[in-house]
């Protein structure tokens, strides 16, 4: 252990780095089952999408333990799953077969593409060129968009002819079930409980079965309503069969459609890229890793880590993986090296032999996980400056209303940095306009137009 982590070096033991991974595991493990649900709206097998989430988690983390040593642990973005599902799938390739094909060909483009960037030192150069406003105004519109989705999977939210949404009826399980698993996570986190966000989604669905031995929650298998309580069998212990994801990707659609797919791609590459580097800033420093600099040895290491993820993912069947920010609870446990994230991928494995517990997880349940998180999120909307260069201003405050209100995260990055370049091109100040940027504003100039040509 002392030669792979160096933890005398870093002042650590075995005890302390395995208990550290098993906290971030904790606070983490609720991906694996709001992924396989999240997922399955675009049509995609929930037990498949389980298998592939576990299974690229784990290789990801496994990659950052022994190559990168650092306590990350890394599994499949939330924000980026929204955007794969909900976006990219049914709304972009809406009325499409298996659009979810097309999409996992895009989470893999994205891959190649930051393996390149990554190799090449050239990823960190695309992010230090987006102003800070406009990233603080997408990660609070991400934030308020997942939300929002968790919102409707529980029933808060619903359909009006009149008013577009509405509250939902509080006498249904589904809702009221959701907004107790919501304040407990609050309150748990008010107390500093870890894996907060897991323990929330574990009561909402004890609460549920309960409901269903009461004869409130009413199985409708025809209408979609299942089973709370997991079905046991001989077989139930064997992972789910990726055979339905497995290296299904479908490129057919793009040869005539270029300019939608590659915006696709740079959806997926944009958020990927400024919230891993944000996310492995943030635990580094928690974990006191940088350097007099504030610059993080072995970065590319960490990178490429979350790219070959990426990658494998999109192989195996799941959206884009990405660092967690969550990785915070192992170093706060005093995590430092990357037998941490090795405990935490290790235990990424155990869990594809309990299928059965993730998968009848209800998504009223899973919603309080989106809800919280996005609030964790939006949150960022409070480091946003409103009063200085309009540009900055206006283009942050485009990205994070865009979002939620057109039901998509690549609407919200194009409005806001399309407004950017437009604002400080009329306004004078054209020579703070990286070239990166004209580039970012030309594609998504050549999105609209295809919009506008689809129209006609």
């Amino acid at each position: 252990m002392e030669k792979l982590f160096k933890l005398k070096e870093n002042n650590t033991t075995v005890k302390t780095e395995i208990l550290a991974g098993i906290t971030t595991f904790l606070t983490m493990a609720y991906i694996l089952a709001v992924n396989p649900t999240m997922l399955s709206a675009s049509g995609m097998d929930n037990g498949a999408v389980f298998t592939a989430t576990a299974l690229a988690s784990a290789l990801a983390t496994f990659i950052m333990a022994f190559w990168a040593n650092y306590p990350i642990a890394l599994s499949a973005g939330m924000g980026l799953n929204a955007y794969f599902a909900f976006s990219v799938c049914l709304t972009d390739l809406k009325g499409l077969d298996d659009p979810w094909k097309i999409a996992l060909a895009a989470v893999l483009v994205e891959g190649i593409i930051f393996v390149l960037l990554s190799f090449f030192k050239f990823r960190e150069r695309i992010v230090n060129s987006i102003p800070q406003n406009l990233k603080y105004g997408i990660t609070a519109g991400i934030g308020l968009f997942i939300a929002f989705i968790g919102l409707q999977g529980a029933g808060i939210a619903v359909n009006d002819d009149s008013t577009l949404v509405n509250l939902g009826d509080f006498a249904t399980p589904a809702v009221a079930l959701c907004l107790i698993g919501v304040l407990a996570i609050a309150i748990m986190n008010h107390y500093k409980v870890k894996g907060a966000i897991l323990w929330g989604i574990l009561l909402t669905w004890v609460l549920g079965i309960i409901a269903e031995l009461a004869g409130w929650y009413v199985v409708d298998v025809e209408a979609g309503v299942y089973s709370l309580i997991p079905s046991f069998t001989a077989s139930s212990f064997v992972p789910p069969s990726i055979s339905s994801t497995f290296f299904a990707f479908d490129f057919s659609w793009i040869s005539g459609h270029i300019i939608p797919f590659i915006v696709i791609v740079f959806s997926f590459l944009f958020v990927d890229m400024f919230d891993t580097i944000g996310t492995v800033i943030g635990v580094a420093d928690q974990a006191d890793l940088l350097d007099e600099n504030g610059e993080l040895p072995r970065v590319g290491r960490v990178l490429m880590a979350d790219a070959i993820g990426t990658c494998a993912g999109a192989c195996l069947g799941t959206s884009t993986i990405t660092s967690f920010v969550e990785s915070t609870a192992g170093v706060a446990e005093g995590g430092r090296t990357g037998l941490t994230a090795l405990t935490t991928g290790i235990l990424f494995i155990v869990a594809l032999f309990l299928s059965p517990i993730f998968l009848a997880i209800p998504s009223f349940a899973t919603a309080t996980a989106l809800i919280y998180v996005g609030f964790q999120m939006a949150s960022a909307i409070t480091k946003m400056t409103f009063n200085g260069d309009m540009a900055d201003s206006f283009s942050g405050y485009l990205a994070f209303l865009i979002m939620p209100l057109t039901y998509s995260i690549a609407n919200g990055i194009m409005f806001g940095m399309l407004s950017w370049v437009i604002i400080k091109l009329c306004t004078g100040k054209a020579k703070d306009v990286n070239p990166i940027m004209y580039v970012i504003a030309a594609l998504f100039i050549l999105r609209i137009l295809t919009l506008v040509v689809n129209v006609f």
